[in-house]
C-alpha cells in the first residue's frame, strides 16, 4: 500500500513542478477542468490570450455588485485567429439566469451561397437590477472558452463594463455596430430594449448587390455602421382624443350642411306650390300643369323621336298605351321570373335602337317596376360580396397583427415609422382611423339617395305624371350599391393598413374597382335604362377583374408572357365593348358562319365604307367617344406590355378610373352640346369633386412607404406627421379621397336634375 502511494507521488510529480518552480507564474484567472475551484477574480478591461485544445478548456470568473437603481451592462468581446470552421472557438456565457453561446469565426450566409466569417465577436449580456427589497446583489459571471481543434486555437477575451448602456429621452447616442458585434441598449423605466443588428450584405436592406473583384473578397468583413438614436416621447393621450373628434367634426359636418340643402330646398318648394307656380317645362320654354302629352310643342323639336300618332311599338309613354290604368306602382307585384317575359321583340329593338337619333323615350320602354328591381338586385347582391370578402379580409389582417407584436419583427408591414401612432394591439391606428371618412360618407350618401327614393315613390303612389313620363326615369338601385361600395372601402382600406404589405394590397384597390365599374354603368344606365347590364353579368365581370389583378400581382413582376396575354385581352375587351356601345347592344355575330366568311365581310364594309366612300359615321358622337377611349385603353396596353409596373393593382386601377373621368367628361360636354342645364348643387358638386380630386391626389403622390422595394427602403421614405401631430400625408389622402368620392357620387346623383321637368322624348340619348 505504501508503494502505490510512492508511485501516485511520483506521476504527479511533472504537474506539480511548474506550480512551485521560482520566475514562473501561475496561470490568472483561468482553470483546467475543476468544476471545485472556479476561475478567481479575472478582471474586467483587461485581455486575455490563451490556447484552447480538445484536453483543455478555460473558464474565467467576473464578479461586480449591482446596487438598487443602478443598471450595470457587461460586453464580451472574443477574438480569435483562427479561420478553421471545423474547430471553432466556442464561447459560453453563464450567468445567473442566462446561458449565452457563440463560436469564432462567427460564419453568416449571403446571397448566392456566399458566407462571411468573422473572427471578432461580441454580445452584451442582459443586466440582473437590484431592488431596495433586495439590496444590492452579488454579480456572478463565468466565461468558458473550449475547442475541439487537435492542435489548439488561439483566442483573445475582453469583459468590459458599459458606460452608456441605457437611453435616455431627447439624448442622442452614438456607437458602432456590425454583423458580428450587434449593439443592446435598454430604455430605463418602461424597461424594453433596443437591439440593433447589422446584416453582411445590402441585398438583405437595399435591395443591391455590389460584386467585388475575386481577388478581395473580404470587403464585407469590415461592415460596420455608425449609429446616432433618439429616443422621443410618444404623443399624449389628450392628441388622440383631439384627433378623434377632428375626424367626427369633419365628417359630420357633411351631414349638417345636406341638412341645410334640404331644408332650402323644401321652402322653396312650399313657396311655389303656395304661389301656384309649380308647372312643367315642356322643352320649348312654356310652363304648364295640364297634360303634357297634348301640349304642343314647336315644329321640328321632335325630330327623331316616336310620333304620338302613330302606332308605333315604341310609342309606350303614356299611362294609357304602356300600363293598365289600376296597376300598381309598387315593386311587390313583380317577381324576378318576370324579367324574361316582357313584350320585347327583337326586332322591334333593331328599329327603335338603330335609329340615326334616339330619344329617351325610345329607350325607356320596359316597365318601370320590372327594370327597378333589376337594378335593386346591385345593392343586394354587394351587401353578400362585401360580407364574405370582408370575414377572411378581418381574419387574415388580425393574424399579421398579431404576428407582428409576438416577434416583435418590424418588417412583416410597411408603416410610415415616424408617424405611426399605436392603440392598443392596433400598430397604426392613425392610418385606420383616417379611413372613418369613407364608412360615415358612404352612409351619408345612402341617407339621401333613400330621401330621393322616398319623395319618387310618393310621387308614383300619387299617380304624378311627372315621376312617370318626365325626366331621368329614377331607378335607385346603382347608387344604393355604390353608397355600400363607399363604406366597403373604407373598412378594406383600414383593414390593409392594419399591415400594409406586398400580399394584402389588393384589399386596399378591390372595391374601388367596383367603385369605378358601378359609376360607369350608372352613367350609361341614366340615358339607357332599358339595355344596361345585369347585376350579375357585372359582377361577374368585375370578379374577372380582380382575378386579372391577382395574377398580375403574382405573375406581373417577371411574367412576359402573362402581359403578353393581358395585352391582348385588354385590346380584345375594349373593342369588343366598344361594339355593343356603338350599336346599342344589336350588334350579333353569326357562330354558324364557319368558313370565317364574316372576317371577309366585315373587311369589304370596312374597304368600301371607310376608305372608297368615305361614307360618315351613322352616329358621329359615338364615334368619338370610342375612339378616343380605345386610344387611350390601347396606350395603357403598351404601356404594360412595355415597363411592366411591379404594382399591377394600381396599373388596373389607373385603366377604370381613365376610363371613368374621360366617360364623364363625355357625358358632361354631350350634356352641354344639347342645350341642356347644370344647375347649381351639380356645378358646385363638379368644381368640388375636381378640386378635392386635384389636392388629394398631390397627397396620395407623396410616397411614405412602398413594399415594392425592401423595409430598410421603404424606412428611407418616411415622413414626420403634418395634422395634429397625429395624421400624415397618406391620412390625409384618405380624408380627401372619401370627400372626393362622396362629391364625384352627388354628381351623378344630381347632374340631370335641369331635366325633372323636360319630357322624355325631347331628351336626347348619347
Amino acid at each position: 500500500m505504501r508503494g502505490c502511494t510512492r508511485l501516485a507521488l511520483l506521476c504527479a510529480l511533472p504537474w506539480l513542478m511548474p506550480l512551485v518552480a521560482p520566475g514562473r507564474p501561475a496561470p490568472p484567472a483561468a482553470l483546467r477542468r475543476d468544476p471545485r475551484n472556479p476561475a478567481r477574480g479575472a478582471e474586467f478591461d483587461r485581455i486575455y490570450s490563451g490556447v484552447v485544445s480538445l484536453p483543455t478548456e478555460n473558464i474565467y470568473s467576473f464578479n461586480y455588485t449591482s446596487q438598487p437603481g443602478q443598471v450595470t451592462a457587461v460586453r464580451v468581446y472574443v477574438n480569435s485567429s483562427s479561420e478553421n470552421l471545423d474547430y471553432p472557438v466556442l464561447v459560453v456565457v453563464r450567468q445567473q439566469k442566462e446561458v449565452l453561446s457563440w463560436q469564432v469565426p462567427l460564419l453568416f450566409q449571403g446571397l448566392y451561397q456566399r458566407s462571411y466569417n468573422y473572427q471578432e465577436v461580441s454580445r452584451t449580456l442582459c443586466p440582473s437590477e437590484a431592488t431596495n427589497e433586495t439590496g444590492p446583489l452579488e454579480q456572478l459571471i463565468f466565461v468558458d472558452v473550449a475547442s475541439m481543434a487537435p492542435l489548439g486555437a488561439q483566442y483573445k477575451l475582453l469583459v468590459t463594463k458599459l458606460k452608456h448602456f441605457q437611453l435616455q429621452t431627447n439624448v442622442a447616442f452614438h456607437f458602432t455596430a456590425s454583423p458580428s458585434q450587434p449593439q443592446k441598449k435598454d430604455f430605463p423605466g418602461e424597461q424594453f430594449f433596443v437591439v440593433f443588428v447589422i446584416k453582411p450584405e445590402d441585398y438583405a436592406c437595399g435591395g443591391s448587390f455590389f460584386i467585388q473583384e475575386k481577388e478581395n473578397q473580404t470587403w464585407n468583413l469590415q461592415r460596420a455602421k455608425n449609429l446616432q438614436v433618439t429616443i422621443v416621447p410618444s404623443i399624449k393621450g389628450s392628441v388622440y382624443v383631439k384627433s378623434i373628434l377632428l375626424s367626427l367634426v369633419i365628417f359630420f359636418s357633411f351631414y349638417l350642411g345636406c341638412l341645410f340643402v334640404a331644408f332650402i330646398h323644401y321652402i322653396r318648394f312650399w313657396r311655389k306650390s303656395t304661389d301656384g307656380s309649380f308647372g312643367s317645362n315642356d322643352g320649348s320654354g312654356n310652363m304648364s300643369v295640364s297634360n303634357p302629352i297634348a301640349a304642343s310643342t314647336p315644329e321640328g323639336s321632335n325630330y327623331g323621336a316616336i310620333d304620338e300618332s302613330s302606332s308605333s311599338p315604341g310609342r309606350q309613354m303614356s299611362s294609357s298605351d304602356g300600363r293598365q290604368p289600376c296597376q300598381s306602382d309598387t315593386d311587390s307585384s313583380v317577381e324576378e321570373s318576370d324579367f324574361d317575359t316582357m313584350p320585347d321583340i327583337e326586332s322591334d329593338k333593331n328599329i327603335i335602337r338603330t335609329k340615326m337619333f334616339l330619344y329617351l323615350s325610345d329607350l325607356s320602354r320596359k316597365d318601370r317596376r320590372i327594370v327597378s328591381k333589376k337594378y335593386k338586385i346591385y345593392f343586394w347582391n354587394i351587401i353578400t360580396i362585401a360580407v364574405f370578402y370582408a370575414l377572411p379580409v378581418i381574419q387574415l389582417v388580425i393574424t399579421y397583427q398579431t404576428v407582428v407584436n409576438v416577434t416583435g419583427n418590424q418588417d412583416i408591414c410597411y408603416y410610415n415609422f415616424l408617424c405611426a401612432h399605436p392603440l392598443g394591439v392596433l400598430s397604426a391606428f392613425n392610418n385606420i382611423l383616417s379611413n372613418l371618412g369613407h364608412v360615415l360618407l358612404g352612409c351619408l350618401f345612402l341617407l339621401i339617395v333613400l330621401h330621393r327614393d322616398i319623395l319618387h315613390r310618393r310621387a308614383l303612389e300619387a299617380k304624378d305624371i311627372f315621376a312617370t313620363e318626365y325626366g331621368i326615369p329614377k331607378h335607385f338601385g346603382l347608387f344604393y350599391a355604390m353608397g355600400v361600395a363607399l363604406m366597403m372601402e373604407g373598412v378594406l382600406s383600414a383593414c390593409y393598413h392594419v399591415c400594409p404589405n406586398y400580399s394584402n394590397f389588393q384589399f386596399d384597390t378591390s372595391f374601388m374597382y367596383m367603385i369605378a365599374g358601378l359609376c360607369m354603368l350608372k352613367l350609361y344606365q341614366t340615358r339607357h335604362p332599358d339595355i344596361n347590364a345585369s347585376a350579375y353579368a357585372a359582377y361577374a365581370s368585375f370578379a374577372l377583374v380582380i382575378t386579372l389583378t391577382v395574377l398580375g400581382v403574382v405573375f406581373g413582376k417577371n411574367g412576359m408572357w402573362f402581359w403578353l396575354i393581358f395585352s391582348a385581352i385588354h385590346i380584345l375587351a375594349s373593342l369588343a365593348l366598344s361594339t355593343q356601345i356603338y350599336y346599342m347592344g344589336r350588334f350579333k355575330i353569326d357562330v354558324s358562319d364557319t368558313d370565317w366568311k364574316m372576317f371577309r365581310r366585315a373587311a369589304v364594309v370596312f374597304y368600301t365604307d371607310c376608305i372608297q366612300q368615305r361614307s360618315r359615321p351613322l352616329y358621329m358622337d359615338r364615334m368619338v367617344l370610342l375612339i378616343v377611349g380605345n386610344l387611350v385603353n390601347w396606350s395603357f396596353a403598351l404601356f404594360g406590355l412595355i415597363y411592366r409596373p411591379r404594382d399591377f393593382a394600381s396599373y388596373m386601377l389607373g385603366i377604370f378610373i381613365c376610363n371613368l373621368l374621360l366617360y364623364l367628361a363625355f357625358y358632361i360636354i354631350m350634356k352641354l352640346r344639347s342645350s341642356e342645364k347644370i344647375l347649381l348643387i351639380p356645378f358646385f358638386c363638379i368644381v368640388a369633386t375636381a378640386v378635392v380630386w386635384a389636392a388629394a391626389l398631390y397627397f396620395f403622390f407623396q410616397n411614405l412607404s412602398s413594399w415594392e422595394g425592401t423595409p430598410a427602403e421603404s424606412r428611407e421614405k418616411n415622413r414626420e406627421c403634418i395634422l395634429l401631430d397625429f395624421f400624415d400625408d397618406h391620412d390625409v389622402w384618405h380624408f380627401l379621397s372619401a370627400t372626393a368620392l362622396f362629391f364625384s357620387f352627388l354628381v351623378l346623383l344630381t347632374l340631370d336634375d335641369d331635366l325633372d321637368l323636360v319630357r322624355r322624348d325631347q331628351i336626347p340619348v348619347f
